[in-house]
């Protein structure tokens, strides 16, 4: 049987990742895309959230391509960038201070041990209290882009949080025709105290609910914040059960630096073998 490549999975807050050293273009850039389809597919291959290509960069420590479960390319994402940082350390291209480059600009972290310290890229078009028509039922929700679109809905509290039907309004969102032709990431979010919040959300190109999702507790931090009911740093509860601090300037409604600290774990490396990309369900 022939050995393709070698792969290390990784996990952050939830998320997981399917990672490869592609600085010598051992995956040809117009094949990429399928391959994330077949490897992230839960049960006959690795299975994972999305794949993560570590490429060389002429300016920075070096650049990433990040493909979401179905093939699809993302901007950013802030739990694979802390996987990435670490990887990117642990093999020795970086130091423990870096910066990568992502389709929404490039990227500094730090990195200590386990744990990753990440910039987040600088959030944009903010929009509070929208008014969301789903089905002849009318919504609050609040939108900002953190790299990624995300829309927010506030909840009244984690009872409420909990059981909320996240995929069936998520995924509804997610294809409305506000948001269109992009689309958007969903969250619902319940405040848990001043510096805390509880998070769940569906994730477009996963097109499920996810047990983390880094872009969108930075999203929900600063909404929650511009709403004037949290201050910084914000502990975010995942689904997984792992805290993401979200740090940014209080005095800043939309604010120009964020960060994201948090756990990331290395699940194992691993060889792929051809068999992983030839099941066809």
């Amino acid at each position: 049987m022939e050995i393709v490549f070698d792969f290390y999975k990784m996990s952050g807050s939830g998320n997981d990742f399917i990672l490869v050293d592609n600085r010598d273009n051992i995956i040809e850039a117009g094949l990429a895309a399928e391959l994330a389809r077949k490897l992230c597919r839960r049960k006959v291959s690795v299975g994972a959230d999305g794949l993560i290509l570590i490429e060389n960069d002429d300016e920075v420590d070096f650049r990433w391509n990040f493909f979401n479960a179905d093939g699809s390319r993302a901007e950013m994402c802030g739990n694979g960038g802390r996987c990435v940082a670490r990887l990117a350390n642990m093999l020795g291209i970086c130091d423990s201070s870096l910066s990568f480059r992502t389709l929404a600009g490039i990227i500094r972290a730090e990195v200590s041990g386990s744990r990753v310290k990440l910039q987040m890229t600088q959030p944009h078009d903010l929009r509070l209290d929208m008014e969301l028509d789903l089905n002849g039922q009318r919504f609050n929700a609040h939108f900002v882009n953190t790299g990624v679109p995300h829309t927010v809905f506030i909840l009244e509290g984690p009872e409420i949080l909990e059981k909320q039907e996240v995929v069936g309004q998520g995924r509804k969102v997610r294809f409305h025709s506000q948001f269109a032709p992009a689309g958007t990431n969903v969250n619902f979010v319940a405040v848990l105290d001043e510096q805390a919040l509880a998070l769940r959300t569906y994730e477009r190109g996963v097109e499920d609910e996810t047990l983390a999702c880094g872009t969108g507790a930075t999203a929900v931090a600063l909404i929650v914040a511009a709403k004037g009911m949290v201050r910084p740093p914000v502990a975010v509860h995942t689904k997984s059960g792992e805290t993401l601090t979200i740090y940014f300037d209080p005095k800043e409604i939309l604010p120009q630096e964020v960060y994201m600290e948090g756990e990331t774990r290395v699940i194992y490396q691993g060889r792929l073998w051809e068999e992983a990309v030839q099941v066809t369900l």
